[in-house]
């Protein structure tokens, strides 16, 4: 029996390593290629390793002004995201979790009702929509329109569903009001959930590329993803710096999860619950 359980737990060791390597692949093959020549990263046939490691690629990417300034206003504009996605969508959810106001249900139903309508196909309008207020070409435009989030409403709501009722009602016995509630009741047990919301809000403007491209023109602001398509439209031969670039523009987010990986799992386990 302990035999068969060794050979189990080997087993299980085999396939996680195998499926860790599969995933891992492509990042390690961008970090790796960033030290090779310019005409290696594509040569044929295919060399996983470079004949001469270069760190010359890295060194002149990490000297690009311009690259720095997109990594900077990037990671500016997905906390300044994350942090307003969060304010609003726990508001909101608390709101439709543990409040009781008129049409509560038919409001509910029309913002899960804006889940199933595609980005592309309100896009657009959104365009016409932000081009009229003035935001083009500013951070706001990047920010605002998609504080407001469906999917991380409901994931929030659900948590609050789940916090018991005998606490809230303790403190309103105590004379705490709706906000004092919030803010002292809800928000302290919210860390975990809000982890995974943050995180997806902050992956979601650090890998947007469509929107800023039809919304930024001017190169002080443009994001990173803006950035590494101009750089292989404009320097189309120099594919080991594009591939350091790329490397080192992973590296924020990467830094991030092996920060916040025990509250993940832990968020994780937490939407498990009904």
């Amino acid at each position: 029996m302990n035999t068969l359980t060794r050979l189990q737990k080997s087993l299980i060791a085999a396939i996680s390593a195998l499926v860790t390597l599969v995933a891992l692949f492509p990042l390690l093959w961008v970090v790796i290629a960033g030290f090779k020549e310019r005409a290696e990263v594509l040569a044929t046939p295919f060399r996983f390793f470079p004949r001469r490691w270069l760190v010359q690629n890295y060194t002149d990417i990490l000297g690009d002004g311009t690259f720095l300034k997109s990594m900077a206003v990037t990671f500016g504009g997905a906390v300044l995201f994350a942090m307003l996605s969060l304010a609003v969508n726990a508001a909101a959810a608390y709101a439709f979790a543990r409040l009781d106001f008129r049409f509560k249900r038919f409001l509910w139903v029309y913002v899960i009702a804006t889940m199933f309508i595609p980005g592309m196909a309100i896009l657009l309008t959104s365009f016409i929509v932000v081009n009229k207020m003035g935001m083009l070409d500013t951070l706001w435009v990047l920010v605002l329109p998609g504080v407001a989030s469906a999917g991380h409403m409901f994931f929030i709501r659900q948590f609050y569903l789940n916090i018991p009722l005998a606490l809230e009602e303790a403190a309103l016995i105590d004379g705490a009001g709706r906000i004092k509630i919030f803010t002292s009741v809800f928000l302290p047990m919210s860390f975990p959930v809000f982890v995974i919301v943050g995180i997806g809000s902050y992956l979601g403007y650090w890998n947007s590329f469509v929107w800023p491209t039809m919304t930024i023109t001017n190169p002080n602001l443009f994001q990173i993803m803006q950035y590494l398509y101009t750089f292989r439209s404009e320097r189309a031969t120099e594919m080991g710096m594009l591939m350091a670039g790329s490397a080192l523009s992973a590296l924020p987010t990467i830094i991030l999860f092996l920060i916040f990986q025990k509250h993940i799992i832990s968020g994780i386990k937490i939407s498990g619950l009904k």
